[in-house]
C-alpha cells in the first residue's frame, strides 16, 4: 500500500504576506494607497495577527510604510528609482550576452528555453493578462543573465524581480497594445543572442527598454 503524502498548510502570515504583496506588485494597490489590517484580513479570511506580521515584512522590503493605529501606506516608486533599475538591467543583461557570445558550446538549449518563455508570453498577450505577462517578462530577462553562468550576477538580478515586475505592470496598463509588440522585441533579442551578436543585443535592449519604460518617465 502506497504511503500517503501530506503537505503542510501554508502559515497564515505567509498567506497574508503573499496576498498583500501581490496586490502591491500588480498595481491593484498603487503607490500612495492607504490600507488597513482589517481590509487585508477580510480579503484573506484571517485574523489581524498574521496580517500584522505580513505588514512588518513588507515594510522591511520597502513596499509599505506603517502608521500605528492608522494602517499602512503603499510606498510609491521613488523618483529616479526606475532609471536606476533600468541602468542596472542594461548593464547586467548586456554583460551576460557578451559572456554568452564567447561560449564555445552550442546555444541550442538556451534558445529553446527562452523560446518557451516567449511562447508563454505570447499566450498571455493574446489573453490580455498583464499580470501573468509581467511575470513571464521578468523570467525572460532573468533567464538571459542566468545563462551567462555568473552566479553573483544572477543572484543580484533576482533581487530586482519585484521592482521589475511592478514597473512592467505600471508601464503596460496604459498601453496594453504593447504586449504583442514586446513579444516581437523579445524574439528579436533572442535572435541576436543566438547569433552571438552582443553589440547588436545591447543596442536592441536599450531601444526595448526605452520604448517600454523611458517613454513613461519622459527620460
Amino acid at each position: 500500500m502506497a504511503a500517503s503524502v501530506t503537505t503542510s498548510p501554508v502559515p497564515a502570515a505567509d498567506r497574508a504576506y503573499r496576498l498583500a504583496k501581490e496586490l502591491i506588485l500588480s498595481g491593484q494597490l498603487p503607490g500612495g494607497s492607504l490600507i488597513s489590517e482589517g481590509e487585508i484580513a477580510e480579503r484573506a479570511a484571517l485574523s489581524r495577527t498574521p496580517i500584522r506580521e505580513a505588514f512588518l515584512r513588507l515594510q522591511a522590503e520597502g513596499l509599505l510604510q506603517l502608521f500605528p493605529k492608522r494602517g499602512a501606506v503603499v510606498v510609491p516608486v521613488a523618483p529616479g528609482e526606475a532609471e536606476d533599475l533600468l541602468e542596472l538591467r542594461e548593464a547586467l543583461e548586456t554583460s551576460a550576452v557578451r559572456r554568452i557570445a564567447h561560449f564555445g558550446k552550442p546555444l541550442t538549449d538556451l534558445v529553446s528555453r527562452l523560446s518557451d518563455v516567449i511562447e508563454t508570453q505570447r499566450g498571455h498577450a493574446r489573453a490580455g493578462d498583464i499580470l501573468a505577462f509581467a511575470e513571464a517578462d521578468e523570467a525572460f530577462h532573468r533567464g538571459i543573465v542566468a545563462a551567462s553562468g555568473n552566479v553573483l550576477a544572477e543572484g543580484f538580478y533576482s533581487t530586482l524581480g519585484d521592482r521589475q515586475r511592478r514597473m512592467i505592470v505600471h508601464a503596460l496598463h496604459p498601453q496594453p497594445d504593447r504586449l504583442a509588440v514586446l513579444v516581437g522585441e523579445h524574439a528579436a533579442l533572442l535572435e541576436l543572442i543566438a547569433a552571438r551578436d552582443a553589440e547588436g543585443f545591447a543596442t536592441a535592449l536599450r531601444a526595448h527598454l526605452d520604448a517600454t519604460h523611458r517613454t513613461m518617465t519622459g527620460r
